[in-house]
């Protein structure tokens, strides 16, 4: 399928690492020339070769910290002027889960506020600066990697942080749509990264187990954190979405929030 995606430039916020990483490889793959961003110089340069290495096309590492605006301002303009203009911006700069996670007679303010700052703050910061650069093109994509504790009950700071940013996400979609961008967010459930194997050999070593014993029965249909597909949602399965919503052929889809968590849990939304 012919997505239009050749030749065009994108920020990856977050790009290091994890969904970002993923998502910044199958732009890659179909031609896009890549801005990866973390704070973080080695692991990003450590990317950046793998991806010229494997796709053919431009990763240049930026080292920025989303929480300074001063940064993300220094990044955008390096970034548009060492890839000649830009089209697309996805962000997916944060922790998972957040640091202020635990019951609300023990969050930490300022834990909380930190994870506001990285992940809505970090987001409308980099907004805010692609945007021009969009408006200059005549095109462009905004992709908000958020989460499905949005929607559940418990992480006090994963879910405001995640429903602030399908806020932001239509938001943005009406102020910006008639200048050709269009702005989504994709809410990934529990995701497989470079992390999660040592995670699930944590977890088997201690119920005596396999790791493949242990996502079978996480993921099963009845367990809690179970899904209609009994398995863990890839990270490359988050970038074909993402890839999509920044082609052509998505172009008529904005404002909207798509959920990839492999079926998880029973609720209906419409």
């Amino acid at each position: 399928m012919e997505l239009g995606l050749q030749g065009k430039r994108a920020i990856v916020i977050g790009g290091s690492r994890g969904i970002g990483k993923a998502i910044a490889r199958e732009l890659a793959r179909e031609g896009v020339d890549l801005a990866l961003v973390a704070r973080s110089r080695e692991q990003l340069e450590m990317t950046a070769q793998e991806l010229r290495a494997e796709t053919g096309r431009r990763a240049i590492p930026l080292v920025a910290d989303v929480t300074s605006k001063e940064q993300v301002d220094r990044m955008a303009a390096q970034a548009a002027e060492q890839l000649g203009g830009l089209h697309i911006l996805v962000n997916s700069g944060s922790m998972p889960g957040g640091k202020a996670t635990r019951p609300i007679d023990t969050i930490v303010d300022e834990e909380f506020l930190d994870d506001f700052n990285v992940k809505y703050m970090g987001a409308l910061r980099c907004a805010r600066a692609a945007i021009p650069h969009l408006i200059k093109q005549g095109w462009g994509r905004i992709i908000n990697i958020s989460g499905t504790n949005a929607r559940v009950a418990g992480n006090l700071s994963g879910g405001a942080r995640n429903v602030a940013l399908a806020h932001f996400t239509r938001t943005l979609a009406t102020q910006f749509g008639r200048h050709g961008i269009t702005v989504n967010c994709i809410y990934p459930g529990s995701t497989r990264t470079e992390r999660t194997p040592r995670l699930l050999a944590a977890r088997a070593s201690e119920l005596g187990i396999t790791p493949e014993e242990v996502e079978r029965r996480d993921y099963a249909l009845d367990s809690p954190r179970g899904n209609a597909i009994g398995r863990m949602v890839d990270a490359a399965e988050i970038a074909h979405l993402a890839v999509f919503l920044a082609s052509d052929n998505a172009s008529a889809v904005t404002g909207q929030v798509v959920v990839a968590d492999g079926g998880a849990g029973k609720a209906v939304y419409y």
